[in-house]
């Protein structure tokens, strides 16, 4: 293939400003490239992860979380090719109607649930899977029994409803009354509860291929066991197996939830509510002297303290938390961090030379004056309060102008004197005896 070149004699002129033109367009291509590339590096170093624990975590990493919110291992079940025929699409419909299982994860309530594909992924996962059961709220806990209410077959993917769905029953019907007047009636009765099931998608690559129930229960052996189990066993099947043994083995370990306890121990012989400091907190106790006494203090729903009480011997005491960290993605046992805070009783200590004192207590808001310290405030001083005094009258106006009495002597003791002992003879007695 040959190719003509066409060369075109251009000014002078012409080619310097174009050079200079040229050479602007590279000088600003460089800055824009540089100002993405900071621009980049700005947004890659403000990247922060918060995980469910509330610690900060930088970069592409995920953060552990509780392993029952974590991916799933993919199934490994044969597909064939061939699309669901009708014949087969009613046959798995009779088979998965009404069947039963346990739960091996958290079911979330709402109308998106999850999203399993087929041999593959569990979409939500991590920390968008706890955010979903977090605000929906939990239709199904690991261990619970799961009835699948209803399916659905659509083109590429099946739909279940568990205990019942998460839509209610007759949503539209509910709303309609029919009638004249005053005189209407619904057209269906209907309780107003909410729907408290769940939904699961089963989703394939192009087309639902031809499947048994079986095979359909396989693929779903990440999310829901069809086996036949007792409660304990379903519930022991979705923990770590160093967790399982000891609830197998009736052992309470701190960190377990109510859950666990009552599937290790049972109903407690007697509870007790009590307050250490401002933390409210239950004793579950277990066993009678002379056997072992149990003392589980539990705090919400978790086991905060475990004593162990034997005849003859000194309490066994535990608190270090030995479950949290078997629960986590990872598997790592939790780092005991020291959140202890000392708080100084007493006066506090101040130096004279350094410090004023500190102010005494008031109820005046900061920056408030006392009303004699205001200026706009005309009030005054309080004084005594006085009384206005009569009016004077006609006697007691005499009484004004007249000189004062002088005050009366007191007047004297009386002596014993030889007169008063012989007293003088009256002055009949004296005319009497100058006649005789």
């Amino acid at each position: 293939m040959k190719s003509c070149f066409v060369s075109i004699a251009t000014p002078p002129a012409f080619s310097a400003q174009k050079h200079c033109r040229m050479d602007r367009a590279r000088h600003r291509v460089v800055l824009c490239a540089m100002a993405g590339l900071l621009a980049a590096t700005c947004a890659a170093a403000q990247v922060v992860t918060i995980d469910t624990h509330g610690n900060a975590r930088t970069g592409a990493g995920s953060a552990p979380v509780d392993r029952r919110y974590s991916q799933i291992q993919p199934t490994h079940v044969a597909l064939t090719q061939s699309e669901l025929d009708a014949k087969t699409r009613l046959e798995l419909i009779r088979v998965m109607q009404s069947e039963q299982g346990f739960a091996m994860r958290p079911f979330p309530r709402g109308h998106k649930g999850l999203t399993l594909v087929a041999n593959g992924k569990l979409e939500p996962a991590g920390e968008a899977y706890l955010a979903m059961a977090t605000e929906q709220g939990l239709c199904a806990k690991p261990g619970d029994r799961l009835v699948l209410s209803d399916v659905k077959i659509e083109k590429n993917k099946i739909v279940f409803d568990l205990n019942g769905g998460p839509d209610p029953k007759h949503r539209f019907l509910r709303h309609i009354q029919i009638g004249a007047g005053n005189n209407t009636n619904p057209v269906v009765q209907d309780d107003g509860q909410e729907a408290m099931g769940a939904r699961l998608t089963l989703a394939f690559q192009n087309h639902v291929p031809e499947l048994t129930g079986a095979d359909v229960k396989a693929l779903l052996s990440p999310l829901i066991s069809f086996d036949l189990k007792t409660p304990i066993q379903a519930f022991t099947d979705t923990l770590p197996p160093k967790l399982k043994e000891a609830i197998l083995n009736h052992h309470v370990m701190v960190g377990m939830s109510t859950d666990m306890v009552l599937f290790a121990m049972g109903s407690p012989q007697s509870k007790s509510r009590e307050m250490e400091g401002q933390m409210p907190f239950e004793e579950w106790i277990y066993g009678q002297p002379p056997k072992d006494v149990q003392f589980i203090r539990i705090n919400g729903n978790r086991v905060i303290r475990v004593e162990v009480a034997k005849m003859g011997e000194t309490p066994q005491i535990f608190t270090n938390d030995e479950v949290t960290g078997l629960m986590r993605t990872d598997g790592t046992p939790l780092i005991p961090t020291n959140n202890t805070r000392t708080v100084a009783m007493g006066d506090a200590e101040r130096d004279p030379n350094t410090q004023a004192p500190t102010a005494p207590p008031s109820l005046r808001k900061p920056g408030e004056t006392l009303p004699q310290n205001d200026p706009r405030e005309n009030t005054g001083v309080m004084r005594p309060v006085q009384f206005p005094k009569p009016k004077p009258t006609e006697d007691s106006a005499g009484q004004t102008d007249a000189a004062p009495a002088p005050a009366a002597e007191p007047a004297k003791p009386q002596t014993d004197t030889p007169e008063d002992a012989h007293p003088a003879p009256s002055s009949s007695s004296q005319q009497h005896t100058g006649s005789n």
